[in-house]
C-alpha cells in the first residue's frame, strides 16, 4: 500500500469539513491515492505542521492548502524550499477594493487623508495587509496621512471566514470609518447578494491583481506522490456531478498548475510588516 498522503486545511468555517471529506473520498475512489485530511485553527499551525522536522513533537503534514500569505510563509521560512503544487482557476486576479458611501465625502484616495480607513484582520492579505502596501506605493502612510481602523476578528485564518470584511463594510455603512478596504471577492458578494442597500456603496480604488490559495508541499515529499495528487486534482471536471459539488463548496470550476507571478506585491509586503519573522516555535 502506498504512503499515505497527508493534507492539511484550516478549518475556518463548518463547510471546510464536507469540503475535505468530499476531496478525501475523490481521492480514494476516483484517483486512488491514500489522502488523508488534518484540520487546523489557524494557519500558523499549519505552516509550523508543513516544515515539521521528523524530530520534533507536532503534527506533520505533506501538503497544505494555504492562502497566499501562509504560501509565501512557508516558502520564506522553508528557505524556497516548500514547492507550490496547484492553485484554483478563482485565486487568479485578486484585488483589494477600497469603498465608500455613495455620495459622500470620500471619491478618490486623495480623499482619505486624514480621514479613517477601514482594514480587516491584521494576517488578511486581501482587507489589511496589500491595502496599507498599495497606499504606501501611491504615497499614504498610515498614521501619516490617514487612520487605520481594524478589525482583527479572525486573527489566525487569513481574511478567510471574510467576518472581518463584513465588520469593515458596517463601519463605512455606519460612519465610523470614511472608506474600507475588502477583497475583490466579497465586493462581488456584497452586490450580487444585495447585502447592502441598492446603491448604497461605491468603489473609489481598486488595486492591481494578485494571486491568492496555494497547495504547498513540504520539501522532502515524494515527487512521485507530489506529481499524483496535483494531477489528481487537474482532473476533476467540473461537468461530473460529483466533482461540481466538491469544486462549488470550494469556489472554482477547475484546479491550474501553478502561476507565481501573482504573489511579488504580497512578498514585499509581508517583508514590510514583519508577517515572516518566525513568532511562534510551537501552535
Amino acid at each position: 500500500m502506498s504512503k499515505t498522503i497527508w493534507v492539511g486545511a484550516v478549518a475556518y468555517n463548518p463547510k471546510v469539513v464536507t469540503i475535505w471529506e468530499g476531496m478525501r473520498r475523490y481521492c480514494h475512489e476516483e484517483a486512488h491515492l491514500p489522502v488523508e485530511v488534518v484540520l487546523f485553527q489557524s494557519y500558523e499551525a499549519q505552516v509550523l505542521a508543513l516544515l515539521a522536522q521528523p524530530s520534533e513533537v507536532v503534527p506533520h503534514i505533506d501538503i497544505a492548502w494555504n492562502t497566499n500569505l501562509a504560501y509565501l510563509q512557508a516558502d520564506e521560512w522553508s528557505g524556497h524550499a516548500c514547492r507550490a503544487i496547484a492553485m484554483r482557476d478563482t485565486d487568479l486576479g485578486w484585488m483589494t477594493k477600497i469603498v465608500a458611501v455613495t455620495g459622500g465625502r470620500i471619491s478618490t484616495l486623495a480623499d482619505l487623508k486624514n480621514r479613517t480607513l477601514a482594514l480587516g484582520s491584521r494576517d488578511s492579505g486581501h482587507a489589511a495587509i496589500l491595502p496599507v502596501h498599495f497606499l504606501e506605493q501611491q504615497g499614504m502612510i498610515e498614521g501619516r496621512d490617514y487612520r487605520a481602523q481594524r478589525f482583527d476578528s479572525d486573527v489566525g485564518k487569513h481574511g478567510d471566514t471574510g467576518t472581518s470584511e463584513v465588520e469593515v463594510v458596517r463601519a463605512v455603512l455606519d460612519g465610523r470609518a470614511d472608506a474600507g478596504a475588502i477583497g475583490s471577492p466579497f465586493w462581488n458578494t456584497v452586490r450580487n447578494e444585495h447585502l447592502v442597500p441598492e446603491g448604497g456603496l461605491r468603489e473609489i480604488w481598486s488595486s492591481p491583481a494578485y494571486n491568492h490559495c496555494m497547495f504547498t508541499a513540504r520539501p522532502d515529499l515524494n515527487l512521485e506522490q507530489e506529481h499524483q495528487f496535483a494531477e489528481a486534482l487537474l482532473a476533476m471536471k467540473y461537468d461530473n456531478p460529483v466533482h461540481r459539488s466538491i469544486l462549488d463548496a470550494e469556489g472554482l470550476q477547475r484546479w491550474l498548475a501553478p502561476d507565481l507571478d501573482g504573489y511579488a506585491a504580497l512578498r514585499q509586503a509581508a517583508a514590510r510588516q514583519g508577517f515572516f519573522k518566525q513568532l511562534f516555535a510551537a501552535a
